[in-house]
């Protein structure tokens, strides 16, 4: 597909590295000679320099042909421009990033006119994804399939674990609900096991049950937390802003450490039943002063990533019982997680794995287009949920029978609206959704590119 990516920031450049990695003609605009120099030599797609929201500009970029374009850059007026001018001089697909809240309901009723085929918040998705996660404190990561029946869940096995030394063909006798392991990541591996995987302490395991089995598995397995009750969030951003509506929604307590006066008077005037404080999130002496040690979760979301990380290590410290950090640079993530911090958002990655899921579904192919993406482990699996069609081969037969490709497991089957945690013996049929669970790096678009034969 011929995309266009206007802006070369933090988000711009995820997606470029993405989407050329996925084989697509990638072209990118942006004002800075420096950064498209930089993403021209490391990414080798194409550059242009100018201002994206202009007409010559945009036809240098050939925008006439572009399948795709995806305006990213900081400001949301430009995102918006530029998405209206290239669908009038030909773009089939425009996607516009816009993080200020207040433009939110004028995109529901102004979404044809403006061109738009999707719009894409990063911080907003970051503070649902950080709720859903409270919700259930026992997981590091949840992400939902299946119009929303089905999860996969990540857990870690800690040392004094149930199933530490458990292979996964007796995990029922312990789990007393049908799940599956699909995913399980050992010391930075990523392993698609089988039914004589043995589990050990210090794994950290992906598990694919329906919403309504996820209560009771975290209670047998013996790894429930406490329920969360009040947040501390440390950086009044934008995503404390649309996290705290959340939890405030949900009865929860908040209470929000903002350094900037102006910024702080501003959220107070904003959410008149949080707790405001004035004051640098990253002093031990007002972090115990606000009761850190007695909050049930601790969220920071301060705009530097260092700073998020050394305070949720104190709070991790400290024995808050869940503790969740947002960062941008996610080369961090399996640097700090052996040091009390298990749970990790950036909304960088959430932005570019909504956008990347638009663009597989675009290219549907008769064998089943992608419904729903999402990535594991920092990236290196992923989660695909298809829709079989009368074109998909082995349609009846039994799972045992089909040859798959190495490394790829099929986790869930959606028939006739029932969830099925698949066993040898089940089978898919045309119009079943089937979820897929696989290494990065496969090029999986269609159902049929999962068998071996």
């Amino acid at each position: 597909m011929q995309i266009i990516i206007v802006g070369d920031g933090k988000v711009g450049v995820a997606l470029t590295q993405q989407l050329s990695e996925e084989g697509h003609d990638v072209t990118v605009i942006d004002s800075d000679p420096k950064v498209l120099e930089q993403s021209m030599e490391t990414y080798d797609v194409m550059v242009v320099q100018g201002n994206g929201a202009s007409i010559g500009t945009l036809k240098d970029a050939g925008v006439q042909g572009a399948d795709l374009l995806i305006a990213a850059t900081s400001r949301d007026e430009i995102n918006l421009l530029t998405c209206i001018v290239a669908k009038k001089l030909g773009a089939k697909h425009t996607i516009a990033r816009v993080r200020n809240p207040e433009y939110a309901e004028q995109l529901v009723l102004m979404r044809d006119e403006l061109g738009l085929s999707m719009t894409t918040n990063p911080e907003m998705a970051a503070a649902r994804e950080i709720h859903h996660l409270l919700q259930l404190p026992t997981f590091l990561k949840r992400d939902s399939f299946a119009k929303g029946r089905v999860e996969i869940v990540e857990i870690h096995i800690g040392p004094d674990s149930r199933i530490a030394g458990l292979p996964l063909n007796r995990l029922y006798e312990i789990a007393r609900v049908r799940v599956l392991v699909c995913v399980v990541e050992r010391g930075g591996v990523v392993h698609i096991p089988d039914g004589n995987f043995t589990l050990q302490a210090g794994d950290n395991i992906y598990v694919t049950a329906e919403v309504q089995d996820l209560a009771n598995l975290v209670k047998n397995l013996g790894i429930v937390k406490q329920k969360v009750r009040d947040v501390m969030i440390v950086g009044g951003s934008r995503v404390a802003y649309y996290l705290s509506l959340r939890c405030l929604r949900a009865g929860l307590g908040v209470k929000i450490i903002e350094q900037n006066h102006a910024r702080a008077l501003e959220l107070a005037e904003l959410l008149p039943q949080a707790v405001i404080i004035e004051g640098d999130g990253s002093r031990q002496d007002l972090l115990l002063a606000e009761g850190v040690q007695g909050t049930d979760a601790v969220i920071t979301l301060t705009d530097i990533d260092e700073e998020n990380l050394v305070i949720s290590m104190y709070a991790s410290h400290l024995g808050v019982p869940k503790v969740i950090t947002k960062v941008n640079r996610t080369e961090y993530v399996n640097a700090f997680k052996g040091m009390g911090i298990d749970t990790f958002i950036s909304p960088k990655a959430l932005c570019c794995t909504d956008i990347v899921r638009y663009v597989r579904a675009m290219q549907n192919t008769e064998g089943g287009s992608v419904i729903t993406l999402h990535r594991m482990v920092e990236g290196k699996a992923e989660a695909l949920e298809f829709r079989a069609s009368e074109a998909t081969r082995h349609l009846g037969e039994t799972l045992l029978d089909i040859h798959l490709k190495p490394e790829i497991l099929v986790a869930c089957i959606t028939h006739e609206g029932r969830t099925i945690i698949p066993r040898g013996s089940d089978r898919f049929w045309a119009g079943d959704n089937v979820l897929i669970v696989t290494t990065s790096g496969q090029p999986i678009r269609d159902l049929n590119d999962i068998f071996a034969d």
